[in-house]
């Protein structure tokens, strides 16, 4: 295709000059013909790869019962989803939407609804340091991203920030007008920094002392990219909300608020969406759901993130990089330079793509169902640009 047949795409992105028509699982083929070994999956969404048969039989099967009614009315593939989370997680309730960025923003919504009805008004929400809750305002707003400090102004009041992992610093902000600590398990914007166990424990004692909730952030680390079916769960605490969205739909667009039975304050007319919770995506989201939960598949993707994990610190020790971090199949390799930008681009000219979210990192998300040989074709790849850097 002609560079001039996308003019009419408003520019929100650095595209580089790719077309990509299809994908099959690792893969994706552009309309050259050419083949790449994608570890972006979409940032993290095509938990199953591309194209995968499962999500695509249950597009077909549910297009030809029911596309979509009013979110007014109950339909049958939303309430087996929201039970399949339920049941596997220590939520109660399930709301649904298109994103992440929307999910979030229903989750503080409804933190701030308990806030004003069980803790006198509080309406504040602590967040962290270079956290990414999405591009809605209010999610901006929370999110401690330094490149957005003076972009879309004035901004959403109510969201002090803490360093993240400083427990202590918590405790300060703290105050009659807090509502909720929200934070993601893995910061995967900010060149994937884990909370550490401790400190996911420390802030779930602190919070249920304040009398305050805890949501996570699990848009990125949800949905078995961690190795576990939510990353909370590697902590043994159990948060007040919890939001999902990204490999939910296994790159269809879907996301979803959970919440303990407890904090849920909504009443009828105080959160919805046109789209939100229809039979053709919920129904996408079943599949994956039964995907993830088959025997032995969480499992496999614990070891095959460890697999990656061990081909990423060999290639740190061969060439002198920085750590290897992360949880699952969501690790970032810290490159000792700012050169992530740069490899990026000549990894897709050879065929493989990457992730820099900060110029001295690369990130990882391949599926989660990516072969071990795949793996070992992305890290020989690297391992001879490198020689060449």
């Amino acid at each position: 295709m002609q560079s001039d047949q996308f003019s009419a795409l408003m520019r929100v992105a650095e595209r580089p000059p790719q077309v990509f028509v299809s994908g099959s699982g690792s893969w994706l083929v552009d309309d050259a013909g050419r083949r790449y070994l994608d570890f972006v999956q979409g940032w993290a969404s095509n938990c199953l790869g591309h194209s995968p048969p499962e999500l695509t039989q249950a597009l077909g099967e549910q297009a030809q019962r029911l596309v979509n009614c009013s979110p007014a009315f109950y339909n049958e593939p939303a309430a087996r989803l929201a039970g399949l989370i339920a049941e596997h997680s220590c939520f109660d309730q399930v709301f649904f939407c298109n994103s992440g960025a929307e999910a979030n923003e229903g989750a503080i919504k409804l933190a701030r609804k308990w806030g004003a009805t069980h803790r006198a008004g509080a309406f504040e929400i602590i967040t962290f340091d270079n956290a990414f809750h999405g591009r809605t305002l209010a999610t901006m707003s929370a999110s401690g991203k330094p490149q957005w400090e003076a972009l879309f102004e004035p901004k959403v009041a109510g969201f002090p920030k803490a360093p993240f992992g400083d427990l202590g610093a918590v405790a300060r902000l703290i105050s009659q007008r807090t509502a909720a600590v929200m934070l993601e398990p893995v910061q995967g914007e900010a060149g994937v920094i884990a909370a550490t166990r401790e400190f996911m424990r420390g802030l779930r004692a602190l919070t249920r002392e304040c009398g305050v909730l805890l949501i996570v952030d699990e848009i990125q680390t949800g949905i078995g990219r961690s190795g576990r079916l939510f990353a909370y769960e590697h902590a043994a605490i159990e948060p007040d909300i919890m939001t999902l969205g990204k490999g939910l739909g296994g790159g269809a667009p879907l996301a979803a608020l959970a919440a303990r039975d407890s904090v849920c304050c909504f009443e009828p007319g105080d959160q919805g969406g046109t789209f939100n919770g229809n039979p053709l995506m919920t129904a996408v989201g079943c599949a994956v759901m039964h995907a993830l939960l088959a025997p032995g598949f969480l499992e496999k993707v614990a070891r095959t993130g460890d697999y990656l994990r061990l081909r990423l610190e060999q290639l740190s020790s061969w060439h002198g990089l920085g750590e290897v971090r992360g949880q699952g199949l969501l690790l970032a390799l810290e490159l000792g330079s700012d050169s992530g930008p740069l490899l990026v681009e000549r990894a897709r000219e050879r065929g493989l793509l990457l992730n820099s979210p900060r110029p001295g990192v690369l990130r990882f998300m391949p599926a989660l169902n990516v072969g071990s040989g795949e793996i070992d074709t992305a890290v020989d790849l690297l391992d001879a640009l490198l020689r060449q850097h």
